[in-house]
C-alpha cells in the first residue's frame, strides 16, 4: 500500500506524532504521567505529541509534560494547543530541576553535540552533569534516555554494524561525553535501583533535516558529496519516536540498551544517485568509500519491537518531493560525513 507523503508542515507533524499499537501498548503498561525532558529539540515536540495522542486514544487522564527552555515559542504554543503541558525550565540548574513535577515515566532527550569542538566543557556538563541532576529528581521513575551510535567505533562495513554487546570506543569529545551520560545511568541503577532504557540512535530523518536532506541539498547546490564515510543507517523519525517510547516498558536496572536505526547498511553513493534522479541533478561525487563507517546493528530492536518501519525507498521519495516543493528545512547539517568525531 502506498503511503501518501506529507505535503505541509501540519501534515508532517501529524505523521511524525501518530501513535501505533506499539506505542499504545507501552503507554498502557507505563500508566501515569510522562515527563519529556529536553522536549524543545528536533525530535522532542513530535515525540511529546505522540505520547499525548496515545494518552488520548487510551482515554487516559495522565499528563504529557514537556520540559525545555523553549528557544522556539512557536513549538511550545503548538504543544500547548494539542494538550501537552509545557514547562519552561533550565535543567542545568539544580533549583529548576528540583521544581519539576514527579512522574512515573521520564523520557530524557537533553544533550549537546554541535559546538563540542569549541566548548568541550559545556558539552561534558550538558551530557553528563545534567543527566545526573535529572536522575536525582526521578530516581524512582522509569527513564528512557537518548544516547547515540557515536559511542561505538567505526566498524567494518561488511560486518553490518556494531551490536549492543560490543565494547564502546568513542571517537572525539562528543562521543566520550555520551559514554559518560550512559555511565551515569548505570551508576544510578547500581546505587539507587533506577530503571532505565538507553536508546542508541543513529540518524533519524525528518523531512526538514537528516542525512537524506543533507545529500539532497548538496545535489541542488551542486556541492561535492564526499564518499569517504561511504555507508550510513537511517530511520524515519516517526519510527524512532515510536520505538523510543516503547522502551519505557523495558526500563531495567542495569539499563536496557538498544540500537535504534534502520536495519539496512546504505551506501551514500546509492543514496546520492537515487536522489539525483528524483531531483534531476547529477551528483558530484568525491573520494572513495572507506572500509569502515559509523554503523549499528539493529537485530535486538527488530526482535523486541514488532514494528513496521517506513521503507527507505519511500523515505527517499518523500525527501525529494519535500525539497523540490521548497518545504521548510532546519538548515542544520547532521555532519554524517565526519570521521574524526569533531563536531
Amino acid at each position: 500500500m502506498t503511503i501518501a507523503p506529507p505535503r505541509s508542515t501540519a501534515e508532517l507533524e501529524e505523521h511524525l506524532s501518530r501513535p501505533d499499537d506499539l506505542v499504545l501498548s507501552a503507554i498502557e503498561v507505563c500508566a501515569g504521567d510522562v515527563v519529556v525532558v529536553g522536549a524543545g529539540g528536533k525530535m522532542g515536540p513530535s515525540l511529546a505529541r505522540m505520547v499525548r495522542r496515545a494518552h488520548q486514544a487510551l482515554g487516559s487522564t495522565a499528563r504529557t509534560i514537556a520540559v525545555s527552555r523553549w528557544s522556539s515559542a512557536e513549538a511550545r504554543q503548538q504543544l500547548d494547543a494539542c494538550g501537552v503541558h509545557t514547562i519552561a525550565a533550565d535543567v542545568s540548574d539544580p533549583r529548576s530541576v528540583a521544581q519539576l513535577p514527579l512522574a512515573p515515566n521520564v523520557i530524557f532527550m537533553a544533550g549537546q553535540k554541535f559546538g563540542t569542538q569549541g566548548a568541550p566543557g559545556h558539552t561534558w556538563f550538558t551530557n553528563v552533569v545534567v543527566p545526573a541532576l535529572v536522575i536525582d529528581r526521578y530516581s524512582a521513575s522509569r527513564i528512557t534516555a537518548f544516547s547515540t551510535g557515536n559511542v561505538y567505533p567505526l566498524t567494518p562495513v561488511h560486518r553490518g554494524g556494531a551490536t549492543e554487546e560490543d565494547a564502546v570506543a568513542p571517537v572525539g569529545e562528543y562521543a566520550m561525553s555520551c559514554v559518560g551520560r550512559e555511565r551515569i545511568f548505570h551508576y544510578a541503577a547500581d546505587t539507587s535501583g533506577t530503571r532505565a532504557s538507553i536508546v542508541r540512535l543513529n540518524y533519524a530523518v525528518d523531512l526538514r533535516y537528516g542525512v537524506l536532506v543533507d545529500i539532497a541539498h548538496k545535489l541542488l547546490n551542486k556541492q561535492p558529496i564526499d564518499l569517504t564515510m561511504g555507508h550510513v543507517n537511517c530511520i524515519w523519525q516517526r519510527d524512532a519516536n515510536a520505538i523510543a517510547i516503547a522502551t519505557l516498558a523495558d526500563c531495567a536496572a542495569p539499563p536496557w540498551i538498544v540500537n535504534v536505526t534502520g536495519p539496512d547498511t546504505l551506501p551514500v553513493r546509492s543514496l546520492a544517485l537515487a536522489l539525483g534522479v528524483k531531483l534531476d541533478c547529477e551528483p558530484l561525487l568525491t573520494g572513495l568509500e572507506a572500509p569502515d563507517a559509523l554503523l549499528s546493528n539493529t537485530q535486538r530492536m527488530q526482535d523486541r519491537y514488532m514494528h513496521s518501519l517506513l521503507p527507505i525507498d519511500t523515505l527517499i521519495d518523500w525527501v525529494a518531493e519535500w525539497v523540490k516543493a521548497g518545504g521548510t528545512t532546519s538548515g542544520k547539517s547532521t555532519h554524517y560525513d565526519v570521521r574524526t568525531g569533531a563536531f
